[in-house]
Formats: structure tokens, sequence, C-alpha cells
């Protein structure tokens, strides 16, 4: 046993750290090739995106407790008028509340410029939005893109949404009803791009939303290359502050980011409820990659859910994760029928409380008189490369309608308190070269 465990150690180091290319690297988990897209991360350069609108040359002015929406938009709507540009924020800081980017139209906050939402829903109109996989009324985001394609947000300064107020009135909410909802508290989110093509966001930080920080509904061709996005954990939490929430978007590549909040890192949503997968407004998530991110404070790294109708070909690679909840995390929501397939998480080294968890979240569940529960699936799902010490292993326990199959462990050296490993759980389990406080699993 003990030649068995040397050698199945050796082989794991050597996976883990000559990590290269292989025959598998530019090819997403059903085998289909990852197009050359992915590998261009070009930065965008703002000084070729058009004429240039320093707000404080268009009536902005330098004081961070004058509200100035009507003021920005303004600047926004001159700029589509003559045929686009790019919006300038300088140094100092500037308060708005929602603010519509139109066709043509960017967004360069510079180093040492802050963008900050107010702390008064009042500033943000009710209008037709989406949230929590649902088409409804909401609140928009301090940042608005609806339908413009080629949008882009660059620069090395800070959008922040200054959502201390609403976090703060979240948990007084809570303190009155245990069960209610993340809507029941209205709150805006700091970055909302909808029905947008072609969309690069990098080198900004995103700190302090009130809600969502980013979310992307419905678009393809989304880059999000070396952001910054926070929101605390302690001393007061940042309720529902997911970094990145993927709403039917294709073709998403997110890389070089540092993401530290209090919820999901990257949550691959889509919409929920029992007749989900037959609503228009719905969809899936497909062709995602996740790589060279690190992962501060989070409830999981990668999360497929809670309100997620199907996610395929999903590869999260090369990342640190440090003080994660979970690194993976399948949301399997009884009445919602789901697909999550072809997921790969691969060389990942760090800390988490679980390496993958995945059971029934039940948290608001209504079958709205459907009389059968729907089937959800989780298929084809790999772990491989990955060096962690965690507190649970296998946090896995599905529900009577969950469907788990084609799971592959491959090169693993992990740590765990609970190390216990229930292969029943799963249909079609391969272990290749596991070893879980230095003893093998098979």
């Amino acid at each position: 046993m003990k030649v068995k465990n040397l050698i199945a150690s050796c082989l794991l180091i050597f996976s883990i750290y000559s990590y290269g290319q292989n025959n598998n690297a530019d090819r997403f988990p059903d085998g289909s090739l990852i197009p050359d897209w992915f590998k261009d991360t070009t930065k965008v350069d703002y000084t070729k995106l058009g004429k240039q609108f320093i707000i404080t040359q268009h009536g902005a002015k330098k004081d961070s407790n004058k509200l100035q929406t009507v003021v920005l938009q303004n600047i926004i709507d001159k700029a589509a008028k003559q045929g686009g540009g790019v919006i300038i924020i300088p140094k100092g800081t500037f308060l708005s509340g929602a603010l519509f980017f139109k066709p043509n139209t960017h967004l360069y906050v510079s180093e040492g410029g802050v963008l900050k939402g107010s702390d008064d829903i009042a500033n943000y109109p009710l209008m037709p939005s989406r949230m929590e996989g649902q088409n409804l009324d909401y609140y928009p985001a301090l940042v608005n893109a609806y339908g413009v394609d080629r949008f882009t947000i660059s620069g090395k300064g800070i959008i922040d949404g200054n959502g201390k107020k609403f976090w703060e009135a979240f948990w007084q909410r809570r303190k009155e009803n245990p069960q209610c909802t993340n809507l029941e508290v209205s709150r805006p989110r700091l970055v909302f791009i909808w029905k947008s093509n072609d969309i690069q966001l990098q080198d900004v930080t995103l700190q302090n939303a009130g809600f969502w920080s980013s979310h992307y509904y419905q678009c393809n061709n989304v880059k999000l290359l070396n952001l910054t996005i926070l929101s605390p954990e302690k001393p007061i939490k940042a309720p529902s502050t997911d970094a990145i929430d993927l709403d039917v978007c294709n073709n998403v590549l997110i890389r070089g980011c540092h993401l530290s909040v209090n919820d999901d890192a990257i949550a691959l949503k889509g919409g929920k409820g029992p007749w989900a997968d037959t609503d228009k407004n719905n969809g899936a998530n497909t062709n995602i990659i996740i790589e060279d991110t690190e992962f501060g404070f989070c409830h999981a790294a990668l999360t497929c859910g809670s309100e997620a109708i199907h996610n395929r070909n999903i590869i999260m690679r090369n990342c640190k994760v440090d003080d994660a909840k979970r690194v993976l995390w399948l949301k399997m929501r009884p009445d919602t029928p789901q697909r999550y397939e072809f997921i790969t998480v691969e060389n990942i080294t760090g800390n988490a409380y679980s390496l993958i968890f995945a059971k029934p979240w039940k948290q608001f569940f209504d079958l709205k008189g459907r009389k059968d529960t729907p089937i959800s699936y989780s298929d084809n799902i790999t772990l491989k490369n990955i060096d962690v010490n965690c507190t649970v292993f296998f946090d896995v326990a599905p529900g009577e309608h969950d469907k788990l199959s084609n799971f592959t462990f491959q090169n693993l050296k992990v740590k765990a308190e609970k190390s216990n490993l229930n292969k029943a759980h799963v249909q079609n389990f391969t272990l290749q070269n596991v070893l879980v406080n230095n003893q093998v699993v098979d």
C-alpha cells in the first residue's frame, strides 16, 4: 500500500505542477474546438473609441456629495447623438443614480476616479428588468447597457455601489422576517448589461454593490479581463453581492480577475420554476472559460444555479481559491428542470470548506401547481489536477429527483477533515490518482 501511495503521489505531483498544453487544451469538455476568440486577450485602448467626453469639461463638478445623475446622463446622450465616444471619469469622486449607456458609447474610469452610486433607491427608476431568473419590473443598476453592442468599461478606477445602507436595510428585514426574499428590500446592482454582444470589461474595480455586482443577461461574446470585484463579508455582510452573474450568455471569457464577495463569485443562471425550460426569456449558458483568476472569500468560486436550467461547456482552470466556502457548487433546485453538463474544473490550488457540493437547494421552493417534480441532471463533471485543503472533500447528497452521472476525479491531492466519498451517489464514477489525506481513493 505504501508503494501504491508513493506512485500515486508522484503521478499527482507531476500532473499538477507540470501542467501544460495537451490535446484537450484547445477543446471544450464536450470535445468541440475552442475558438481562437478565447485566446485573444488584447486590451481595449480607450483613445481609439472615438471622441473623449471628460465629464468635468461637460458640466460635472468635482463634488463627491453632489448627485449628478442628470448631468452625467446628458453627457452620455450628447455623445450618442454625436456618433458615440468614451465617457471619461477623471480623478475625483462623482455621485450618481442609474446611468444608461447608448450605442457607440463607452465608459472609462481613470485611475483615482470613482463613479459612486447613490444610496437612495429613488435614484434608480423602476423599469422592466431581469432578476433571479425572472423578467419583472425592478430597479436598474448604477451602470446599464441595454442593446449596446461592443460596449466597454475600462480604466483603473473604481465603480462603487455605496451599498452599506442597502445591506443594513436587508439585514433589518431579515431580522423581522427570516423567510424574506432577496427582492423584498429594494437594492440596485452595480453593472447590468442586457442583449448586448461583443462586450469587454477590463482593469476596473467594482466594489460595495447594493445587490449583484455585475449581471450579464442574453449576451454573447463577453470578455472580463483583470477585474477586481469586492464586497465585504465583515463587519457588515454585503448580502447577495455575486461578483459575476451570467444569465443566458454564450461565449464568455473571465481571465485574470480577483473576486471576493459575500455570495457566489461566479454564478451561472438562466431561469427558475417548474416550467422554466419553456419560457422564451430563459435559456442556457454555453462556452464559458474562467482562468488565471483568484478567489477570496465567497460562498462558491463557481456555482451552477440557483436559477439555472442549462449550463454546458464550462471550464474553470489555473485558479487559486482562498477561503471559498465551495470550489464547485451544483445547486440542484427541486422545483426547476436543470441540466448541468460538460463542466471541467482543473489546475486549482488553495483552501475551501468543500471541494464539490451538490445537494437539493430548497430555498423558496415552489412547484406553482405542477403535479410532478422536475428532474435535474448533472452529467460529465470533471475535477482534475487539484491540490486543496478543505473541511469536506465530497459534500454530495442528491435528492430523489437529481441524477448525477459520468463524474471524473483525476490527479487530486486533497487534505480534508471529512474525507468520505460515496460513489453510489453518481452513476459511472471514475477515480484516477486521487489522494485524500495521503491515502489513495478508488
